[in-house]
């Protein structure tokens, strides 16, 4: 990557981050000109949406507490119509990845802006861009009206994020910044953070590993987290997230841990065609081999490494194959259904990257 002929587009949105800053939320509620906000998340993280409604005090217009993986577009439609019937002119994303894929599939149609405040590492955050199944299928796309306006960052929230949880959503984290690294339209501000932001995860998830309710890595981890989400934001993905999506959205298979599983492997597939790219994920890794360093940080951390543990059956394997070589799109390295259906094998049995 050549510094001198590059194209970087900012994205707007507010960043705050600090311990407690949830506390604050009705104050960037105010500061977008809103009045009746309403709360999104998950069952699961209900308290966290109830306490947020509580803090706007007569800015709540409510809560949706119903937030699914993989966004179904039924939820999606029940989602907008309570925020018509509710006058919503504000929507508070609080979570994880299914709250905030929610609401964005909400904005997408209503235009209505979107504060987020995450609980895991997902980064989606910081991204324009949105993912809404239906019929079985996940379809994505980028739109700049569902990028949150604001994101409030608050570690304290991560600490109720299970730690298993919390590693795999730390390492779907680095995979946005791995593969931002080798994106066709990377650039040197979008590689700094990459960069940045897998150091950052890699130093700290093994801190949480070992103690989770230390609030100094949840911080660092979340740091890291922000940084690798405004990568994916702003460069294009390839492989890696393609397997990923077809994983979760064809096969049911739980997001965070699918990405886990799969990176190194992905790794693989493209370290001949990115070596540049690969030194700097060793380099941000502490290691010689950047697949080698991801497979081996899972298994230091104890979290599945084979999609055999996340539920897939072996016999869907050349049917994920197949959908991961649909629809072209960009990636380093020329997409080849024999190679990636042993990808998918060795992800399977949770063998060790290889080279291919």
């Amino acid at each position: 990557m050549h510094t001198h002929e590059f194209v970087y587009t900012g994205r707007a949105a507010r960043v705050v981050f600090g311990a407690g800053k949830r506390a604050t939320i009705g104050d960037e509620v105010r500061l977008l000109g809103a009045r009746r906000a309403l709360v999104i998340c998950g069952l699961e993280q209900r308290a966290l949406g109830e306490s947020l409604s509580a803090a706007l005090e007569g800015a709540s217009a409510g809560l949706f507490d119903r937030a699914a993986m993989h966004v179904p577009a039924t939820l999606a439609r029940e989602a907008r119509e309570l925020a018509g019937q509710l006058r919503a002119d504000c929507l508070i994303a609080a979570g994880g990845g299914s709250a905030i894929g929610l609401a964005k599939a909400v904005a997408l149609t209503s235009g209505l802006p979107v504060i987020a405040v995450p609980s895991t590492y997902a980064g989606s955050e910081m991204t324009p861009i949105y993912g809404i199944t239906e019929g079985g299928l996940k379809r994505t796309g980028s739109d700049l009206r569902v990028l949150p306006r604001t994101v409030v960052y608050d570690p304290e929230l991560t600490l109720s994020l299970p730690t298993a949880l919390s590693l795999t959503s730390g390492i779907n984290a680095i995979a946005h910044a791995a593969e931002g690294l080798y994106a066709r339209d990377a650039n040197p501000v979008t590689s700094l953070f990459a960069h940045e932001g897998i150091t950052a995860l890699a130093r700290s998830l093994p801190t949480l590993a070992r103690e989770p309710s230390n609030l100094d890595a949840r911080a660092d981890a979340l740091y890291g987290a922000w940084l690798c989400g405004s990568v994916l934001g702003s460069v294009g993905m390839a492989l890696h997230h393609k397997l990923c999506h077809t994983l979760g959205g064809s096969f049911d298979l739980p997001h965070a841990p699918t990405h886990t599983v799969v990176l190194p492997h992905a790794l693989a597939y493209n370290a001949s065609a990115a070596p540049q790219a690969m030194a700097r994920i060793a380099d941000a890794l502490g290691c010689d081999d950047a697949p080698a360093g991801i497979h081996a940080l899972a298994r230091e951390l104890g979290v599945p490494v084979s999609l055999a543990a996340l539920g897939m059956r072996e016999a869907d394997l050349d049917r994920a194959a197949d959908l991961a070589c649909q629809n072209a799109y960009w990636n380093p390295r020329p997409l080849e259904r024999a190679p990636i259906r042993a990808l998918l094998q060795r992800a399977f049995d949770g063998a060790p990257p290889a080279l291919s």
